[in-house]
């Protein structure tokens, strides 16, 4: 048996396409002349949390049978009304291997016209058009959902549109920390396609295009936190997986010097930062998520269903409902300051996963039990230690040892967090100093703590879902369930055990 809700499409079989194998089994099966036919498409369950479009051809007695079971399925799907119609779909055709325009047309333009979904396809020919595209020209309700076929820096592009097109639309200023946003409207499909497709993996549980098109097609939807990074009152980024300073700053500052190596630069750029070991001093702010269910160190993960991420996103709805009454949402004042934590040190990384950020790579990701849609991000510090045991806080990323579980680790599910650099004294210096740290490679500043090598910056650079920040001094808030994907979390292994 198959769900209705996983139903592609359903066709009538011609007679001239009734010669095939298994139409002569059919009729050999029911010992008769059967006289009409039709075929269901669904999705079938295949290992590693891949969908692929299956179909079975039933025979009818007679042509009247046949279309009441054919008008009968097509109802049902119809008054489904989850299931997209029409999608604005966004090429990135530099992305990854250059092979987003063919896995397109050749994997899922196919199962969209089987499923009868019309597209309109734009190719985008320049950095950010996608976003600009999003934010001014795009006729957004014409279109049931928007869908990227690209890398984590193509769904980047979508999301800074749709939510900056939304909250202007809504005259909310961005620029505001605390301002509430509102969510968006339309759902969100990514087609896995570029050299890093983090977003898809932890959302889906695999790269596969026509698993992501499959999701699609059924009308899936899974929530996401945004968390809004902001300098002062200057609105940043929005990230989605990582915010990351310190290693994984550095990791990326590295790596965008390489970029004619392709993706073996992060391989490269990662073991000459481990060997530099770089350490940074800051302060670092947090608001606890106390009345959130789930820790850092849970054992459960965030799978399709989650219980947490519902509950906690009832939670913070009626919250902010209550606020609204009382008038007081957009003063802040429900984030009482006595409520703050405040951690002085030096840092090897400073790390703020929304997600577990899990990839091929590294399986568990940086915070195996981080929620994709409870409205907080786990705030992971590493503070300087020796190069060895640094190396193991990375090897057990790939290992099915608690990451966490070191001395000189501390981590903390949040609502919201704020960075200082201890050497920033002002933002011109900063800007001033960033604008030349290339000139300065060779002969850096002689640092009191690395005499001999001279090599040891004040600061570092925040990597934001891949994306190197301006501003060192940051803000940073979660705001819950802000966008929705066509997606439904990660299926426990058991989903597909029982129906593969």
């Amino acid at each position: 048996s198959v769900p209705v809700s996983e139903l592609v499409a359903v066709r009538e079989e011609e007679e001239e396409n009734r010669d095939d194998g298994s139409w002569k089994k059919i009729k050999e099966s029911e010992g008769q002349d059967c006289g009409q036919a039709f075929t269901v498409l669904y999705v079938e369950r295949c290992q590693r949390h891949r969908w692929r479009c299956a179909e079975v051809t039933f025979a009818c007695a007679d042509e009247a049978l046949c279309q009441l079971w054919v008008s009968s399925i097509r109802e049902q799907l119809a008054t489904n009304t989850s299931r997209p119609e029409h999608l604005l779909v966004y090429i990135n055709p530099c992305g990854g291997k250059r092979k987003a325009e063919h896995i397109y047309e050749l994997k899922v333009a196919p199962l969209f016209a089987r499923a009868g979904i019309r597209t309109h396809v734009i190719v985008t020919e320049y950095a950010n058009h996608a976003r600009d595209h999003l934010k001014t020209e795009a006729e957004l309700k014409k279109f049931d959902g928007v869908v990227c076929v690209g890398g984590d820096g193509m769904f980047s592009e979508i999301i800074h549109g749709l939510i900056w097109r939304t909250q202007i639309d809504n005259g909310i200023d961005l620029n505001c920390p605390e301002e509430t946003l509102l969510p968006c409207s339309l759902r969100i499909g990514i087609i896995p396609a570029g050299s890093t497709d983090c977003i898809c993996f932890a959302t889906v549980g695999t790269n596969d295009p026509v698993t992501s098109a499959l999701h699609i097609i059924v009308g899936d939807s899974q929530p996401l936190d945004v968390c809004s990074v902001h300098h002062n009152s200057l609105f940043l980024r929005y990230s989605v997986s990582l915010l990351g300073y310190g290693f994984y700053g550095d990791v990326l500052t590295d790596s965008e010097r390489k970029r004619w190596m392709g993706p073996a630069r992060y391989d490269l750029s990662g073991v000459k930062m481990f060997l530099t070991h770089h350490y940074y001093e800051g302060t670092v702010s947090y608001l606890p998520a106390r009345d959130a269910i789930g820790t850092p160190r849970d054992a459960a993960r965030c799978r399709s269903g989650c219980a947490v991420c519902k509950h906690n996103g009832e939670k913070l709805s009626e919250t902010a409902e209550r606020y609204k009454m009382d008038g007081a949402l957009d003063s802040g004042d429900h984030e009482s300051d006595s409520e703050w934590r405040t951690i002085r040190g030096k840092f090897l990384a400073i790390n703020g996963a929304s997600m577990s950020c899990a990839c091929p790579r590294s399986p568990k990701g940086l915070s195996p039990a981080a929620h994709l849609a409870d409205g907080t991000t786990d705030l992971i510090l590493v503070r300087k230690c020796s190069r060895f045991d640094f190396l193991r806080h990375l090897l057990r990323h790939t290992s099915k040892d608690d990451q966490f579980d070191l001395n000189f680790v501390e981590v903390h599910r949040v609502r919201r967090f704020r960075f200082t650099p201890r050497h920033c004294q002002s933002d011109s210096d900063l800007e001033l100093d960033l604008r030349e740290s290339g000139k300065r490679q060779i002969f850096s500043q002689i640092c009191r703590d690395h005499p001999a090598c001279g090599c040891t910056p004040a600061y570092s650079s925040w990597n934001c879902d891949g994306e190197i920040l301006t501003h060192t001094a940051i803000d940073v808030r979660v705001h819950c369930q802000l966008i929705k994907l066509f997606a439904r979390g990660i299926e426990e292994p058991t989903v597909f055990e029982d129906l593969a």
